[in-house]
Formats: C-alpha cells, sequence, structure tokens
C-alpha cells in the first residue's frame, strides 16, 4: 500500500499521462501489462549480458585489449559499491526503455579517476535550464530534501529527444496506446471477477415505486443479496417482477483480438519480435532465427552505439586514445554447426588463426597454432619461388622413398578396409550357415572389389579363401577370420 505520509513515496511519484481511455499511465503502471514488463526485461537483461570491451587503436588499423583502466573495472568488476555490473547496466537500461533517460552519479579519486557510478531514479530528477544556456540537475533525496549537481558530476544516457537535454519517454509518447492496453486489462479482471458476465440486467414490473427513495431502498438490497458471498444465491422477485439479463460477449466485442493486437503493438513500440515475449502466434522455424537476428542488428545495435558513445563523449578523456565496444559475438554465436563453418571459413582462408577460435569458444591456446594458416594457390609469386624450390629439392633417393612411403599407406588403407569387409563377410556366412555355392558366389563378388581397390588380379586368391572356408571345422573359424587382413597385404605386396 502506498504510504501517504508527509514523507510518503505516493506523493513523489510522477502523475502519469491521461490519455482517452481514461487511464492514468505512467510507467510503474505500464509495467502492470505483461508485454510491457517482458519487453523492458529482455531489452535489459540482454544489454546487461553483453560483454564489456575497452580497446586501443593500433597504427596498422588492429585494435589492442585494454583491462588495467579504471573504466574497464567499473563496467566489468564494480560500477559501486551496491551494485553488480550486470544489476548496474540492467537498471539503467530499464530507465531508458521506460522513461528515456537514465542518470548515474559520478564519484572520482584525486586523480580524477572515476570510482563510481550510483544511478539515480530519473523521476527524483530535475533538469533546470540556467541564463547562461548550460544546465544543471536538481535531484530530490528520499528524506524531502534537495540538492543540485552540474553537468560534470551526473552521467546523462538519453534515448530518443527532441532537444538534445532530455530524452524522450516512449511511455509518455505511446500513452494511448498502453492506456487502451490497460483498459483492456481492467476490463478483463472486471469481467472476470463478475463472473465472466459482462453487463447486468433489468427488472420489468407491473407498477410503478412509491417514490425514488423506496426505488433505491428496493436496489440497494437486491444488489446487497447478489454481490459479494451472496452471489450466486437464489432471487427472490415479488409483485410481478421479471428479470432481464443485458450483455454482449467478449467474442462479440472481439476482446481476445484486441488482446492479442495490444502484444503487437507494444512489441513494436519497444522493436522487439514477438516471440521474444511469448507471442508466437506468427512464429515459424524459418522466421524465428531471421527475427533474432533482427533484434541484434536492428534493435541492440542501437543501444549498444548509445551506452558506446556516451562513456566516450562524458566519461573518458579524449587523451585516453581508447575505444568502447560491446561484444555481440555471444550474441550471434548460433548453433554449433553454424559456428564450426564459420571456425572452418576463417581459417582457411587464413584471416582467423587456430588459437583465435579456441579462444573465441573459451578454450586454452595451444603452442604452435598463433600462424594463420595460408591456401597455397593465395601464395604470391615473387618471380624466385621456382628457383628456391628447385635449389631446395631433396636427393633423388629421398624423394623416391618419400613416394613409395605415400604410396603404402595409401594400399594399407585399402587393405584394411578390404579386410574389414571380408570378416564381415564371413561372420554372416557363419551366422547364416549359408550354402556353399552362395559362398563362393559372394567371394567371387568380392574378389572383383579387391582387383579394383589394388591393382590387382585377384581370382587366385579368392578362390583359395573360398575353398579353405569350405573345409573349415568349427574351431578353425577365428582363426581363419584373423588371416582375411594378412592374406590381402600379400596379395597387395606381391604386387607392388
Amino acid at each position: 500500500m502506498d504510504d501517504r505520509s508527509a514523507y510518503g513515496s505516493f506523493w513523489f511519484n510522477p502523475l502519469g499521462f491521461g490519455n482517452s481511455a481514461g487511464m492514468r499511465v505512467s510507467p510503474d503502471t505500464a509495467m502492470r501489462i505483461g508485454a510491457v514488463y517482458a519487453s523492458v526485461r529482455v531489452l535489459s537483461e540482454t544489454m546487461a549480458s553483453l560483454p564489456f570491451c575497452l580497446t586501443r587503436p593500433r597504427a596498422d588499423g588492429g585494435k589492442d585489449r585494454v583491462t588495467d583502466h579504471w573504466a574497464y573495472r567499473l563496467f566489468n568488476r564494480r560500477p559501486n559499491e551496491f551494485q553488480t555490473p550486470f544489476e548496474f547496466r540492467e537498471m539503467l537500461q530499464g530507465h531508458l526503455a521506460l522513461r528515456g533517460n537514465a542518470y548515474s552519479q559520478i564519484f572520482t579519486n584525486q586523480k580524477g579517476e572515476i570510482t563510481d557510478l550510483l544511478p539515480i531514479s530519473p523521476d527524483a530528477i530535475t533538469v533546470e535550464i540556467l541564463e547562461n544556456g548550460d544546465y544543471r540537475y536538481r535531484v530530490r533525496l528520499r528524506n524531502g530534501d534537495t540538492t543540485v549537481l552540474s553537468r560534470s558530476e551526473v552521467w546523462h544516457l538519453r534515448g530518443l529527444s527532441s532537444d538534445g537535454i532530455l530524452g524522450l519517454s516512449p511511455i509518455a509518447m505511446a500513452r494511448e496506446s498502453f492506456g487502451a492496453a490497460l483498459a483492456a486489462q481492467d476490463y478483463s479482471n472486471r469481467f472476470f471477477s463478475n463472473d465472466a458476465k459482462p453487463t447486468g440486467g433489468w427488472l420489468e414490473m407491473p407498477g410503478v415505486f412509491k417514490d425514488a427513495e423506496a426505488r433505491k431502498v428496493f436496489q440497494e438490497s437486491l444488489q446487497n443479496a447478489q454481490s459479494g458471498s451472496n452471489r450466486h444465491k437464489l432471487m427472490v422477485l415479488d409483485n410481478g417482477m421479471k428479470y432481464h439479463e443485458v450483455g454482449i460477449n467478449n467474442r462479440d466485442s472481439q476482446f481476445l483480438e484486441l488482446r492479442q493486437y495490444q502484444v503487437t503493438d507494444i512489441a513494436r513500440i519497444f522493436r522487439i519480435p514477438p516471440h521474444l515475449i511469448g507471442d508466437l502466434s506468427r512464429a515459424t522455424f524459418t522466421n524465428i532465427e531471421q527475427q533474432s537476428l533482427e533484434f541484434a542488428t536492428y534493435t541492440m545495435t542501437p543501444w549498444a552505439e548509445r551506452w558506446e558513445s556516451s562513456i566516450e563523449s562524458q566519461l573518458l578523456l579524449d587523451s585516453d586514445n581508447l575505444e568502447v565496444e560491446f561484444d555481440f559475438d555471444n550474441l550471434l554465436r548460433g548453433d554449433q554447426a553454424a559456428r564450426a563453418a564459420f571456425y572452418s571459413s576463417g581459417i582457411n582462408a587464413g584471416w582467423l588463426t587456430r588459437n583465435e577460435a579456441r579462444v573465441a569458444e573459451n578454450l586454452n591456446p595451444i603452442e604452435g597454432l598463433d600462424e594463420p594458416l595460408v591456401p597455397l594457390n593465395m601464395v604470391e609469386d615473387d618471380g624466385e619461388t621456382e628457383a628456391s624450390e628447385t635449389s631446395e629439392l631433396p636427393p633423388q633417393d629421398t624423394a623416391s622413398a618419400r613416394y613409395q612411403a605415400r604410396l603404402n599407406a595409401i594400399l594399407q588403407s585399402s587393405v584394411d578396409r578390404l579386410a574389414r569387409r571380408e570378416i564381415g563377410m564371413i561372420a554372416g556366412f557363419v551366422k547364416s550357415s549359408t550354402p556353399h555355392d552362395q559362398v563362393k558366389e559372394q567371394y567371387l563378388a568380392f574378389g572383383q572389389i579387391v582387383s579394383d581397390a589394388l591393382g590387382v588380379d585377384a581370382s587366385l586368391y579368392v578362390a583359395d579363401r573360398c575353398l579353405q572356408f569350405c573345409a573349415l571345422q568349427s574351431g578353425e573359424i577365428e582363426l581363419f577370420t584373423r588371416s582375411a587382413a594378412t592374406e590381402l597385404a600379400r596379395l597387395a605386396e606381391l604386387e607392388k
């Protein structure tokens, strides 16, 4: 319940903005709407979760990460003694989304470094324009006193502004939309509190009441008998009275369609994809991913740019030569397949090192993976390549040995694959008790495969293996199976 004492918060809350729906709209009352609360949470939590990066530009166009500056500690470790960096950014972004302005009081040390940023409620601040065109901030304290802060003592984040001094409140600008949503929500609550009956009814009686007082007494007694704890009790009418119910159902008034439209309308105001606030009426598997990318590009990027430019212009010094950036990589990571394709493309093209990819996936670097890979067809020819390669060619016997080793590796791979295939074929013979004529037929087909793979005539090999299998005893199957790899290797060796 609001405290309405002399020092209570009730008297210091904003009155809100009137609208044609008859509702008083303010940032606090707007948060009673589920779609508004969800939209503000999406913006605030997303902004608070973006990694804060502080970099110093290099002469070659690159950037060096800076972690030993007070600004890095302020936004990544402790903005003040009461809040974490996540809570701090979440609160300020919530102020921006609802009120169009976010304020923090600046505290510095003797070196001029900012040590703390303490948020101030936008409802407690009044901007005063001075005669010289400058302005200052008058802050109302909790005990009712006021204090004045200069521009240098306040970090002021603005939303869309029409005068460059104050940001425009989205709630004030779209008060008709929010007022309609509040009115529909209020009507919905009253509708269900009245047992889902939109309106009451009227009584028909053959005579008339004695006077206005008698009418009033009867009306009050009837309402008392049919409301509160007496609801659903039997109505007793006398003097020939008849009750007629009058009303319109919610389907006829398109109440549900109105509520659905208001969710979409609120999402439009905050530029939030409807599926992020739970509206999946128009969502499909194909468009949700695209909408999520558009959320990062068209919603969060402008907010991040607003933060970055404000930090650089109001908090950092020109002599610092630093740039602020909120990292969107985590927001755009995608699934594992998409990330793997991205890293593979970057590594193979040479613009991403393997260690950079490991760091991006929160893995520790490995020694020797810091150099970019360069495709051979992209190496520049300086005219000395041919001569250099010729002068550094190994002796003929060494080259032949390397060539033969590569052939042996390829041959061994083929032998292993054929051996696995023959072993599987033998297991099938044993399991199904294959007749000898079918064994011979399958071995002949296998022989053709061996000939094609090894480039040999395998007819004698398969004929011999077929005869051996047909003559095997039950205890000799395992030994025959193990010999497949050896016999195939011998066949390949004879032909080399």
